[in-house]
């Protein structure tokens, strides 16, 4: 199966799609490790995504969808993949969907997770990280044992500019999936919505049962 994980930051999207990809054997996708990966090889693809990351410029739409399908071949996609991160709008959602059918496939399902603004601002803005490791913590779900110390490393954990409330309802207002994006797949009859303010096993087990359910109609 092929499967679009949708949802603003904070909702669990990025812990869900590993999950789901490791349960289901399949690939997961995320654009931005790709692009890294890429770079780090040293590809002909990896070169061309390095040289808009350097300027810091957006990927063009049809060089990610190329290192997306060049991805996809590789061993590990064969029992399907998880595309987390991609796509992004109504025209690359297209475009992906151009792409996949011109090589016999093409998206089972769009798995929404969504939740309350109040609930994703308290998610992120009490969200700190440790730059020395890259260990995540939270004030209330996983604090660290000694406040602003990190459990792994001991060092002293901050919290990005952008994990700040002020800064996350901003945040959301750009960064949820458009209304244009949601109603392309849902006119496809593809789109799941699951509720993301759930524990994170309970959304693993909606997700489940949503893509089992596609798999017996199918």
């Amino acid at each position: 199966m092929h499967l679009i994980l949708l949802g603003p930051p904070g909702t669990g999207k990025g812990t869900q799609a590993k999950l789901i990809a490791e349960k289901l054997n399949a690939a997961h996708i995320a654009t931005g490790d790709l692009f890294r990966e890429a770079v780090r090889q040293g590809t002909e693809l990896g070169k061309q995504v390095g040289a808009y990351m350097e300027r810091g410029e957006l990927v063009p739409d049809e060089l990610t969808i190329a290192t997306l399908l060049e991805r996809m071949r590789q061993p590990d996609a064969r029992e399907g993949a998880i595309f987390d991160g991609f796509p992004r709008t109504l025209q690359q959602a297209r475009a992906l969907d151009e792409a996949l059918a011109g090589h016999g496939m093409a998206a089972d399902l769009a798995l929404l997770i969504d939740a309350p603004d109040d609930e994703i601002v308290r998610r992120l803005s009490g969200r700190w990280l440790c730059p020395a490791c890259g260990r995540i913590f939270h004030e209330v779900s996983q604090p660290p044992k000694q406040e602003q110390l990190c459990d792994g490393c001991g060092g002293e954990l901050m919290q990005r500019d952008d994990d700040k409330p002020e800064v996350v309802r901003k945040r959301l207002e750009q960064q949820r999936p458009p209304e244009e994006l949601l109603a392309h797949y849902r006119k496809q009859g593809k789109l799941v919505e699951i509720d993301g303010a759930q524990e994170v096993e309970a959304v693993t087990r909606d997700l489940l049962a949503a893509i089992e359910k596609t798999t017996v109609v199918s």
